[in-house]
């Protein structure tokens, strides 16, 4: 007899996300389906304004793009005569579609180091999740997928969640029953009791309970390796480890070291093992130190960073996701009243730092990964953070490389995104104008293409 899953089981949130997919294919673009996207012959060809060389860091003039199934075949300066593709194309059994995309800037498709696709900060929050089951988070994590494939996203990081739902999110992108950007998914982060990854602070003691290995939740380098073999087996992507204390929860202290050296030594021993990178959320220049140290490969928000710090990061080869519109949306929503005292005392201290921290990171030659923490903030407002960061002090070209070539690079996937060179997944976007002139450009985003499917065309959704 079948063993009977909890309703909390990732495997009742795979069960959920299934049962939406007759309703959530009419969301498709026209003409792909789950079982063509990869193995179908279409030709497109783009013609665009300007394209942005990422790897040379380069404005290009009129550049055209050859697009076959979901990979970028060629690209030719200037316009093609594009018979031979149509003919091409229909010899294949394919069909051929010329896009001009006239005063536009083409760029690779961006990549965002750091969101939380299966949920969205609100007045609410703190109460929802005593309401709201997971197959709520998992229904509603295929809007906020949308929103972000629609804002010119089509690759993202997603660094937490509670039950295992952006895995499951992820494998129902995947085969084609819901729209949504590439998703590398950190499953459950991992973390101490009491620490910003235990999901039941807060609580009253009678449901507290005690999270242990299988929750993420550690107290021991032997937890540690548990807890990274429990993500393998659910099959995430890489590690999230919660260093230092963080905004949201329920604590008193964003800033405060929550893991030791020797059980951030387990978690990235362990997960090097597994072939994970580790991500490391961690506000504290403490934390920050321990996690440097301990071998992760970045540092997430990165608040009070030190100088110490910072040196150390570019000896250890550290990235740096800095997150400055998460830090900016908490300052603004806690003099609103959204968030319980202790929380809101910690956002009106965040707020203020991580836009001079990220800029002090630029300037001392930290390397840096463009990353949002979507969900904290309104799924879709991504770009926004291309903004920030111009603020803070970094060039237009360094914060665009920062979404594409920087940001392959931290995945390991720099050989497959972050460019639109041949060979590469067909992940294109266009803006109108120049973003190198505006960046606010970036907030514009009228063209969408994923993997050769196009899924926003003239500012309009072909969803």
């Amino acid at each position: 007899m079948a063993a009977t899953l909890p309703e909390s089981s990732p495997m009742a949130v795979r069960r959920v996300l299934a049962l939406t997919a007759t309703l959530l294919s009419l969301s498709l673009p026209v003409g792909a389906s789950a079982a063509d996207t990869a193995s179908r012959h279409d030709v497109r060809v783009l013609h665009c304004a300007r394209l942005l060389d990422t790897a040379a860091g380069r404005m290009l003039g009129e550049t055209s793009v050859v697009v076959d199934g979901d990979r970028i075949r060629e690209l030719h300066a200037g316009t093609v005569d594009v018979e031979p593709y149509r003919k091409g194309a229909s010899a294949a059994g394919g069909s051929f579609q010329y896009i001009d995309l006239p005063d536009s800037t083409c760029l690779p498709g961006l990549i965002d180091s750091h969101t939380h696709l299966t949920m969205e900060f609100s007045r609410s929050t703190y109460s929802d999740k005593f309401r709201l089951d997971p197959a709520d988070y998992a229904i509603r994590s295929t809007v906020y997928a949308k929103r972000t494939l629609l804002a010119g996203f089509t690759s993202v990081r997603n660094l937490g969640d509670e039950h295992n739902e952006s895995i499951a999110l992820r494998n129902a992108i995947n085969a084609g029953i819901v729209p949504g950007p590439r998703v590398f998914s950190a499953g459950q982060p991992v973390g101490s009791t009491g620490g910003h990854a235990d999901p039941t602070n807060g609580y009253r003691a009678d449901l507290a309970g005690n999270p242990g290995p299988k929750d993420g939740i550690i107290n021991s380098p032997e937890d540690a390796w548990k807890a990274v073999r429990q993500h393998y087996k659910d099959g995430a992507d890489l590690i999230k480890i919660m260093p230092s204390g963080g905004v949201l929860d329920e604590s008193s202290s964003a800033e405060n070291a929550q893991m030791t050296l020797d059980e951030i030594k387990a978690v990235v021993a362990a997960a090097h093992d597994y072939g994970f990178t580790v991500a490391a959320h961690a506000h504290g220049a403490e934390a920050i130190r321990r996690a440097v140290l301990g071998g992760v490969d970045s540092i997430e928000h990165g608040t009070f960073m030190s100088d110490a710090d910072m040196k150390l990061m570019k000896e250890h080869g550290t990235w740096y996701v800095p997150t400055i519109i998460a830090g900016k949306f908490v300052e603004e929503k806690a003099k609103e009243g959204w968030y319980p005292p202790q929380v809101a005392a910690k956002a009106e201290q965040v707020g203020p730092i991580i836009l001079a921290t990220a800029g002090k990171a630029y300037r001392a030659g930290v390397k840096i990964a463009f990353g949002t923490d979507s969900g904290v903030y309104p799924h879709g407002d991504n770009a926004k953070e291309f903004v920030y960061m111009v603020q803070a002090g970094m060039p237009p070209m360094f914060v665009l490389q920062a979404a594409t070539t920087h940001a392959a690079e931290l995945l390991h996937e720099q050989d497959e995104l972050g460019q639109i060179a041949a060979g590469r997944h067909a992940d294109v976007i266009a803006v109108p104008g120049n973003p190198l002139d505006d960046i606010t450009a970036m907030q514009r985003v009228s063209f969408v293409m994923k993997d050769g499917v196009v899924y926003k065309d003239d500012g309009k959704p072909t969803l």
